[in-house]
């Protein structure tokens, strides 16, 4: 289909990239959507960067729908590293009479894009764009993991029946027919999360780590990324000495180069599908500084990207140690898969060979070596017993 109709050129474009075209910088290398009917070609193209100027919906942050154009303006005089990039830019969605209309547009441009295997960078925009990117998942019946780098979990409360950047996740958990595995929330910040929230995640048996815990051991972010196929990624999620470009921003938050680490793993995991950059405010910002460390961001999601390896373990293949450990009390072994090629570990779940059918995707779960000790010491890991849960 033509998703053209839903979007619009990118109008605010700096020349500076296009300046000299011998220096082969981003802006010279993307086909970028500037002149109207002169539409991308998308055919052999890996990764597409799409804004959305939306704010509607955003919980005291007004002004980050102008967001896109800002980073674009960042991100296009950088360059590339040691690898092709095949990107292009399709502009900004257009944006509807309702915020519904917003949705369905956005919605129905990355799910065309999935069903080419293209990836898409969202640049939002207000956070509550994530419920359209699952959307698109949904439109093409498949079941998710979404990791949401966030201080909160967005759940919202009783009160709030509207999807807001507050409230979105809620919605999802209670979309039906539901297309939602697993939610997993990375660097939460417990005095802006009440203690029912944090329940009702243990008790979904969703994944919840908190940013002392994570900031500890970055090391252990890798996994829990490479289980998602959706990312987002709220600002107010790093702190505001290195992201001022925020109402919400908070003296505590994950630094600059953490936000990097996080999306290069986003870039290396082979499941991941799609992420989306939300909340960052041009009226906040101090010297662009937000805008240059989300396109910073963009380039380390697109380096891991390029730096894939196309592995996933199955049985019988020589590219994999196998390990079974037994627990007590449990009726089988945990079996665990180790990577000769990476040393990335995944564990298998014990499931029926009907579910094994229905959560192909699912079953295998990524994991750490931390998580092969724990079962090491007559220990189920965590992980494991959430998949278990919803697997049973």
């Amino acid at each position: 289909m033509d998703i053209s109709i839903y979007l619009t050129p990118v109008e605010s474009l700096n020349n500076e990239p296009s300046k000299n075209p011998n220096r082969k910088n981003l802006g010279n290398i993307a086909r970028i959507f500037t002149k109207p009917n002169h539409f991308p070609d998308l055919k052999n193209i890996d990764i597409v960067l799409l804004g959305v100027n939306e704010d509607r919906k955003s919980v005291n942050n007004e002004g980050c729908a102008q967001n896109p154009d800002r980073v674009r303006n960042k991100f296009y005089t950088l360059f590339p590293g040691d690898f092709k990039v095949r990107m292009a830019d399709i502009g900004n969605i257009k944006q509807g009479h309702k915020i519904a209309d917003t949705y369905f547009a956005l919605m129905t441009v990355i799910s065309e894009l999935l069903k080419n295997n293209i990836i898409p960078i969202i640049l939002g925009g207000s956070q509550d764009l994530t419920y359209a990117n699952y959307q698109a998942y949904e439109n093409l019946g498949q079941i998710i993991n979404i990791v949401s780098v966030d201080t909160e979990f967005d759940i919202g409360d009783d009160s709030e029946a509207e999807i807001t950047s507050k409230s979105f996740l809620s919605n999802i958990i209670l979309h039906q027919p539901n297309y939602l595995f697993n939610y997993t929330n990375i660097g939460y910040q417990t005095y802006y999360v009440d203690q029912e929230s944090i329940n009702l995640m243990r008790n979904m048996f969703f994944d919840i780590y908190r940013l002392g815990d994570v900031k500890a051991n970055m090391k252990e972010i890798e996994p829990l990324v490479r289980n998602a196929d959706l990312l987002s990624f709220d600002i107010s999620s790093i702190r505001f000495a290195d992201s001022p470009g925020n109402a919400n921003a908070s003296p505590n938050g994950f630094n600059g180069e953490e936000a990097c680490q996080i999306c290069r793993y986003a870039g290396l995991s082979e499941k991941l599908s799609s992420i989306g950059f939300y909340e960052g405010n041009p009226s906040f910002d101090r010297n662009d500084q937000t805008a240059t460390l989300i396109a910073q961001m963009i380039w380390y999601f697109i380096e891991g990207f390029y730096k894939r390896t196309r592995e996933f373990p199955h049985r019988g293949t020589e590219d994999y140690l196998k390990y079974m450990v037994r627990i007590d009390g449990q009726e089988e072994e945990v079996v665990f898969y180790k990577s000769k090629k990476s040393d990335r570990w995944w564990m298998e779940v014990n499931c029926s060979s009907e579910m094994k059918m229905k959560y192909e995707r699912h079953y295998l779960i990524p994991c750490s070596y931390q998580d092969y000790q724990t079962a090491c010491k007559n220990d189920i890991p965590d992980r494991w017993w959430h998949a278990y849960q919803k697997l049973m």
